[in-house]
């Protein structure tokens, strides 16, 4: 696992140097490191931080993990463009948003057990603040889904109790904050095959793949 080389706030004013620039001109890289690290505790430790977030290498390429106090609002993969993920954090969460790894440890862990293999389910406190509406009801939804199976559009749209609104459904696993961790992968088109994905159908493939062969 690796964090991505871009990582730095995004918490800063419009104009003007960064924090990050600062801190660049006056440390070492060693330093420099030291410098972040005891901001990310402090942040936390003062209730500074609306979204702790930290990359990681996957087999279906980077992805971002975000996380509040109450627990992960977000996954999203590299296709989406990170930065633009972290500005629509700040925008729909909160301002405050720093990579800060310790606080998604656990989530990189089960994450890290999902892809070995070794992990069916996801036992995380999940924050569904961007999960409103029908949409949040097919989130729900969506974990009930049994690792290794595979549901239609169609059939998720009669398991949520509005079974006319399949293409709502579409744009409900389209729109997941949390893909991979909630499987929105085991919804199909009702002829079997892949339908659309937010990290790309390879990705939705390799999921799929992954779950088959466990």
């Amino acid at each position: 696992m690796t964090d991505h080389p871009t990582d730095t706030p995004t918490d800063t004013p419009t104009g003007g140097p960064t924090d990050g620039d600062l801190l660049e001109r006056l440390a070492t890289p060693t330093e420099l490191a030291g410098l972040h690290r005891l901001l990310e505790v402090r942040a936390e430790q003062e209730g500074l931080l609306d979204v702790a977030y930290r990359t990681l290498d996957s087999p279906v390429g980077t992805l971002l993990l975000a996380a509040t106090t109450t627990g992960l609002v977000r996954v999203a993969y590299e296709r989406e463009d990170l930065d633009v993920v972290l500005e629509s954090l700040a925008s729909a969460v909160g301002p405050r948003v720093l990579r800060a790894p310790a606080r998604l440890d656990e989530a990189a862990r089960q994450v890290d057990e999902y892809f070995a293999g070794t992990r069916t389910a996801f036992d995380l406190p999940l924050d569904h603040a961007l999960s409103r509406g029908f949409r949040g009801q097919v989130h729900a939804y969506l974990s009930r889904i049994p690792y290794g199976h595979t549901e239609s559009y169609g059939e998720v749209a009669e398991h949520v109790g509005s079974p006319r609104a399949v293409r709502a459904v579409g744009t409900a696993c389209a729109t997941n904050p949390l893909p991979v961790v909630v499987p929105c992968h085991r919804v199909l088109r009702s002829d079997g095959s892949l339908g659309g994905y937010l990290g790309g159908t390879a990705a939705k493939t390799t999921l799929l793949e992954l779950e088959r062969a466990a």
